[in-house]
């Protein structure tokens, strides 16, 4: 047998795993690493977080990728490059970051990498075309096994789209699995570049989980950051608080089909981009609207689409609590909109149900190779709109 696959043989087989997970989303702000050990598999899954650090990205690197990012006609040779070099800038942080915290590579089982989205085309909800569902993250795994020398899981969302589904959200596997409560339904909701929310009915109900993308989170107030004020994000909402929410502007935004149609669905920085801000501008007559009026606008945007997702979510529910990661958790002007929004249900973080918010995504890849090694597709078959599928390509060292 392969000394590899006898070693990951082993793995499968023991009774816990050290897996480190690593998330890199739309924002492009760095690599988020979470070393974790998971133990068991399926519903008896128990995740511990043992270290977590997010590695900011250069300018100069986050630079070539939004070369690519999101874009229809891209440089072939900057794609094929970037493939190879996002695999390599991520190893080399897995690599500092475990030197850090005093942990070999020897230590270390699997290693789970999400890579960088760099394009995401799910059908068109409204308008359904003849191409298939299709997602593309960069950031081969074969380089950062052979630079880390550890077995490295990568590629997830192929074998979704494959399995007929949209390649996306993803965390719903290891929501449902980690966190779905015997007492009350859960509202998961994530607010990266775009917003998007877990519902785990409690144990005994009859409904079914899922996950569904709901709109933009920060992408649209990052993006006009970045182009006219040269700023990563508005941080703390600062600006759009000395703003004024103009209403016109607002409702052309707020026209856009794919909001009302049915869950679950899944976007991303394809749709919701300068592109379609210009448009709305023009459409709306506010071109000439100061910097904070379109802050704020954006702000209430987003806001908007959060709270009429989850209301629709839970409106024939009895109770529902709310907890929040991502993000747009560390924006206390967009948070206060949406606690507004939703008065009456437990608004919170992430971490009172026991797991720092900003390693959740990160970790929940791990839970996602965990089951890929050591699980099985029908610990997920329960789940509404997800193919029950264990997700990921497995590259080895050498």
């Amino acid at each position: 047998m392969n000394k590899q696959l006898e070693k990951l043989y082993r793995i499968a087989q023991k009774e816990e795993r050290i897996i480190i997970g690593l998330m890199s989303g739309t924002s492009l702000d760095g690599l988020d690493i979470a070393l974790c050990r998971v133990t068991g598999s399926g519903s008896d899954t128990q995740l511990r977080l043992l270290h977590f650090t997010t590695v900011p990205y250069t300018e100069d690197f986050r630079n070539q990728v939004k070369q690519i990012f999101a874009k229809k006609q891209v440089d072939h040779l900057l794609w094929s490059t970037l493939h190879v070099k996002v695999a390599q800038v991520h190893a080399d942080m897995v690599n500092a970051s475990m030197k850090a915290w005093g942990i070999r590579a020897a230590d270390i089982d699997v290693i789970a990498s999400h890579g960088q989205t760099v394009f995401h085309a799910p059908k068109d909800p409204i308008n359904r075309s003849d191409q298939p569902n299709s997602t593309l993250q960069i950031g081969d795994g074969d380089h950062i096994a052979v630079k880390t020398g550890i077995i490295t899981v990568s590629d997830f969302r192929q074998k979704h789209v494959a399995a007929g589904g949209d390649g996306a959200p993803l965390v719903v596997y290891g929501d449902a699995l980690l966190y779905t409560s015997e007492v009350e339904h859960r509202i998961l909701l994530n607010i990266g570049g775009i917003a998007n929310f877990t519902f785990l009915p409690n144990s005994s109900s009859y409904l079914e989980a899922y996950a569904t993308d709901l709109g933009p989170g920060n992408t649209l107030m990052n993006q006009y950051m970045q182009l006219h004020l040269g700023e990563e994000m508005d941080r703390d909402g600062a600006l759009a608080r000395r703003g004024v929410v103009h209403e016109d502007l607002l409702n052309v935004l707020l026209s856009m089909p794919f909001l009302t149609s049915k869950f679950p669905k899944t976007t991303g920085p394809e749709m919701f981009n300068l592109v379609l801000l210009q448009e709305a501008m023009q459409r709306a007559n506010t071109e000439n609207l100061s910097h904070a009026d379109v802050l704020a606008t954006l702000s209430e945007f987003t806001v908007h689409v959060i709270v009429d997702g989850v209301q629709r979510a839970v409106r024939e529910l009895d109770s529902a609590a709310i907890y929040i990661s991502g993000g747009g958790l560390h924006n206390p002007y967009l948070l206060q909109g949406i606690q507004k929004g939703l008065w009456g249900y437990r608004v919170a973080s992430f971490n009172e149900i026991g797991f720092d918010p900003d390693a959740k995504e990160a970790a929940l890849f791990a839970i996602l190779a965990n089951e890929t090694i050591a699980g099985a597709p029908e610990h997920v078959a329960h789940i509404n709109g997800s193919p029950a599928v264990c997700m990921g390509k497995i590259s080895f060292p050498y």
